[in-house]
């Protein structure tokens, strides 16, 4: 059983069933959970569609709670009924781990993938995390000290999107798929999977794209969000620029693009891994903000400056991510050569951290995942 909630999570879960096929090409698997589009399209029955549970923030929460119940109904039931031999939790937190704790307690084996940031904010959640899984699998190097230190059984397999992120189009056959020019930058904007990342990001990426002259923008569809409900968010902004709506190119887009405006999360990481310059943003609903920031014990919030361990790129959160800020932020970079530079040997530095491992990604969680199924 196989359980993501998000875009991300559904790239890491497909990853994941492909890599146990092909590793164990003599067991035959049955792989059955909550995913999107690349999931199904590696073999997984996704009982519930992460499309219609991707939801964040306290309010949002609240108001989805029926939507999220039933799915988490239904995901218990058809694990109990069919005993999984081993149930992967990929991320999405608030809602897996209460499945771990019910799936914990009907007796099955709890591989959790992609860890929960407890390190960074509710640490108390990892009482709940060592009472209810049996193996944590983390694609961050200093996750595995935090995990050693509260007696867990952690390991760590390398970033899965090493490997990953890679070009597989020239930029001219890039521009001419999308009806680019490939003699103007372009600057991608990645907004978020949820909905709510959608309502919040959009405009303020349209208003800083806006101030920005000479320059295409480009906007990849993630896996968890329609082409319709991007395209209403960007009519619904005032003086809103041209945007060329792509859907599964993220990594080309990333590698032909001279810089990117990207929401926090596990985007950041993809655009490191490309080596293209960035600004990180984050908006969410002053009511969560007021409830979740004092909750959140870091500074720095990027997942490529925490993974740097200092500050690489600039985050403008909240308040802090308007138009005018993004805009400023992004001709500050492009307009100064020692400061582009320095962010591009930073981002490498990132890129060879997640590959110290060697045998990373998908490959190493598999093997992990079928020690645990066969205990």
């Amino acid at each position: 059983m196989i359980v993501a909630g998000e875009a991300s999570g559904d790239r890491h879960g497909a990853a994941l069933a492909r890599a146990l096929r092909q590793l164990y090409p003599e067991t035959a698997f049955e792989m059955f959970g909550a995913g999107g589009e690349a999931m199904r399209a590696a073999g997984v029955e996704t009982l519930v569609d992460a499309r219609e549970v991707a939801i964040i923030g306290v309010p949002e929460i609240a108001r989805g709670l029926g939507k999220l119940y039933r799915a988490y109904r239904k995901l218990l039931t058809a694990a109990r009924e069919r005993r999984p031999a081993a149930v992967v939790l990929i991320d999405w937190p608030d809602f897996n781990m209460r499945v771990a704790r019910s799936l914990r307690r009907a007796g099955l084996r709890i591989v959790y993938y992609i860890s929960p940031q407890v390190w960074a904010w509710r640490r108390y959640r990892v009482r709940a995390l060592r009472r209810d899984v049996d193996r944590m699998l983390v694609i961050l190097p200093f996750e595995v000290e935090f995990y050693e230190g509260k007696g867990m059984a952690v390991e760590y397999v390398g970033h899965p999107l090493v490997g990953a992120v890679r070009a597989t189009a020239s930029r001219e056959a890039f521009c001419n798929r999308h009806q680019l020019d490939p003699a103007r930058p372009i600057i991608a904007l990645l907004p978020g999977s949820r909905h709510k990342e959608i309502h919040y990001h959009v405009p303020i990426m349209l208003d800083a794209a806006r101030r920005l002259n000479d320059a295409q923008f480009v906007l990849p569809l993630a896996s968890t969000v329609s082409r319709e409900q991007i395209a209403a968010r960007i009519a619904q902004t005032t003086d809103a620029p041209p945007v060329t709506l792509v859907e599964q190119d993220t990594y080309n887009t990333l590698f032909h693009a001279a810089f990117a405006i990207v929401a926090s999360g596990t985007a950041t990481v993809e655009t490191a891994l490309a080596g293209t310059p960035m600004v990180i943003v984050y908006r969410a609903s002053p009511a969560n903000w007021h409830l979740l920031r004092p909750l959140i014990q870091l500074d720095t919030f990027g997942m490529v400056n925490l993974i740097a361990g200092r500050r690489i790129v600039p985050e403008l959160i909240q308040d802090e991510a308007t138009g005018e800020r993004i805009a400023a932020e992004v001709q500050g970079i492009l307009n100064d050569p020692v400061r582009l530079a320095e962010m591009r040997r930073g981002l490498e530095e990132v890129r060879q951290r997640l590959a110290a491992g060697g045998d990373v990604g998908a490959e190493r969680a598999a093997r992990a995942v079928m020690q645990v199924a066969c205990q």
